[in-house]
């Protein structure tokens, strides 16, 4: 089982993190999933826009560890690296509605994001450094973009939580509702990117994206490096060996 439910709803496909019992802990099947859901979107030429979301009150608690440390990433082919590419190379809008925990990737992949819809309890964190290892999904180039190198420093190297007010003052995200309210605004504005001539929409964002794309790829590639070997450190043995204890 993925944990990933994919639906569609006219030109609306919507991919939904559904491990909620886990706070929707990201594993390498769900990984994949999200990947393959992506790639065939892509290609799909009636689907329009993606929605990316959680369950209500929890987007994604980041990485699965227990898994993360059974079947760690080696190399760009593994499957977090590759949906991280697949989000780079997505040439139509992605929509994102979070509510609850997004940590790790679960805030990195927003900047790939086209708009972001967040409740006010949404609560944002990249703890890499935290746990012995280093930024990942091109947040080192990208945040400090977005929100300016002293701010991307804070957030990327002390690690602390932070919520939707901040993420929206940073760029991050486009408007804060209610939770009750999430779904139905990510998914009127996804709907209004569909609505738009599509061919267009996909020239304008390849636009905004395409010109930094080699530089963004690079980036990952670079990231995903230094991770897999900081995955062996004594830091990060050391910070992964609290968190379990802790657990």
């Amino acid at each position: 089982m993925s944990h990933v439910a994919v639906t569609r709803e006219a030109a609306r496909l919507t991919l939904a993190l559904a491990r909620p019992e886990k706070k929707n802990a990201l594993t390498n099947a769900m990984y994949t999933a999200l990947h393959e859901a992506l790639e065939a979107a892509a290609e799909d030429a009636a689907v329009g826009v993606v929605v990316l979301t959680g369950a209500p009150g929890v987007f994604t608690a980041g990485n699965d560890l227990g898994d993360f440390m059974a079947n760690p990433p080696s190399g760009e082919n593994s499957p977090v690296f590759r949906l991280l590419r697949a989000l780079v190379n997505f040439p139509k809008p992605i929509v994102a509605a979070v509510d609850g925990p997004a940590v790790g990737i679960g805030t990195t992949a927003l900047l790939h994001c086209d708009f972001v819809v967040a409740t006010p309890t949404t609560r944002f964190q990249m703890p890499f450094v935290k746990l012995g290892l280093v930024p990942e999904g091109g947040s080192s180039l990208l945040l400090p973009q977005l929100a300016g190198l002293q701010r991307a420093s804070e957030h990327l190297l002390l690690g602390e939580p932070f919520d939707a007010t901040e993420a929206k003052a940073m760029g991050l995200v486009n408007r804060i509702v209610p939770a009750d309210e999430l779904l139905t605004t990510a998914n009127h504005f996804a709907d209004a990117f569909a609505a738009r001539p599509r061919e267009a929409i996909r020239l304008a964002k390849a636009l905004l994206r395409d010109r930094q794309r080699a530089e963004l790829l690079e980036t990952l590639g670079k990231e995903g490096a230094v991770f897999v070997e900081r995955l062996s450190s004594p830091e990060a043995h050391a910070a992964f060996a609290a968190f379990f204890a802790k657990k």
